[in-house]
């Protein structure tokens, strides 16, 4: 079986090494972290060209090293080959190795900031296209006084304020260790950014076992959402995170 991987290069080093792992041949192309900040649907359409794309002939299934994110991933249709990805929310869940444990560190805490090498070492390094589309499409680039103007004074107020108030939220900050560190730089500079933005600091073991199942080729259907060719993902809103939509068979 010959498997292509289109991973966030925010996972970059866990998706190498479960690459290095695998029994298939695996071959790899890594989309920036930028496309996050697109929003669901900017990735969505961004993950779908990147899909149509790819020559299905010289594959047998395309893997996909992402979680949800935000719903990027939702209404996105399989080629003529199997699409594969994480039941998951987000890539911290795929980091800490399960759903169930994320939801524990969150429960305990859920003013929690999480960073792991990827996010230190890439996710500060966006793609500058996409994060000033993004920025001009959502407002963040506007001042008090320019949303004032539009939308009027407590209208206006409101609005800003709730556009930034994500920036209050957070009180911790939780370094998420995998392994596969070179070095104590990157926990360093983990701990200095909590110093920084005056928050609390913590570190906790991540796990690259979603990472490996993923490239095992044997994929668990707690863990993973097989979309059959043609077919397309659909958010569930429950504990399956994804289904596939009538035109395929949820696997």
């Amino acid at each position: 079986m010959r498997l292509l991987l289109i991973g966030c290069e925010v996972l970059l080093r866990e998706l190498c090494h479960a690459v290095s792992r695998s029994p298939h041949p695996v071959d790899v192309q890594f989309l920036p972290k930028g496309l996050h900040d697109l929003g669901g649907l900017g990735m969505r359409k961004k993950m779908q060209e990147q899909i149509d794309a790819v020559d299905c002939t010289n594959y047998d299934a395309i893997l996909l090293g992402y979680a949800l994110c935000g719903n990027g991933l939702a209404e996105i249709t399989a080629p003529k080959i199997p699409l594969v990805l994480p039941r998951a929310h987000d890539c911290i869940a795929l980091l800490l190795g399960s759903r169930a444990r994320y939801q524990e560190l969150f429960e305990a805490n859920p003013g929690t900031y999480f960073r792991s090498t990827g996010w230190l070492e890439r996710g500060k390094a966006l793609n500058q296209s996409m994060l000033a589309e993004f920025r001009t499409m959502r407002g963040f680039q506007d001042t008090l006084e320019q949303w004032i103007a539009k939308y009027g004074e407590d209208d206006g107020r409101y609005l800003y304020e709730q556009m930034h108030a994500y920036e209050h939220s957070y009180r911790q900050l939780v370094y998420i260790e995998t392994g596969l560190e070179n070095g104590p730089q990157f926990e360093a500079a983990a701990q200095q950014e909590a110093v920084a933005k005056g928050w609390a600091y913590e570190k906790t073991a991540g796990s690259l076992a979603w990472f490996e199942a993923l490239l095992s080729g044997n994929w668990d259907p707690e863990l993973f959402l097989v979309v059959p060719p043609g077919g397309s993902t659909a958010v569930t809103y429950d504990e399956a995170i994804v289904k596939v939509t009538p035109s395929g068979v949820d696997s």
